[in-house]
């Protein structure tokens, strides 16, 4: 039987933590997807990347605070933990560009960024 996945506490959720999960492209386009969209399943997201390589991005993602993994059976739902970031760090979600497209001129995503 698998061990419980961790998720941080609200309290426990670091601002060094969540900039360091959103500083890379492909984790910043997950956030925004979930965002958007609403929860997820791994098999909904669709990027130009190896499984293992998503599995890594959606760990890091947990294991910040930005996104809470709910297994049920062999299927994972992913859900951005909005409300626990906006009271954490008010703001941060729009500063890093997760709830807002990013401005003109500039890659709208990470399979743009990839290309």
């Amino acid at each position: 039987m698998r061990s419980q996945l961790y998720h941080p506490d609200r309290r426990e959720i670091s601002l060094d933590k969540v900039l360091h999960a959103l500083s890379d492209p492909i984790r910043r386009d997950i956030a925004r997807v979930m965002h958007t969209e609403g929860s997820r399943t791994c098999g909904q997201l669709d990027y130009p990347i190896a499984k293992s390589t998503l599995s890594h991005h959606l760990k890091v993602l947990r294991e910040s605070g930005v996104m809470h993994t709910e297994v049920r059976g062999t299927t994972r739902i992913i859900t951005l933990r909005r409300d626990d970031l906006e009271a954490r760090f008010p703001g941060l979600l729009d500063a890093v560009q997760v709830t807002r497209p990013a401005p003109d001129g500039e890659p709208a995503g990470a399979v743009a960024a990839l290309a």
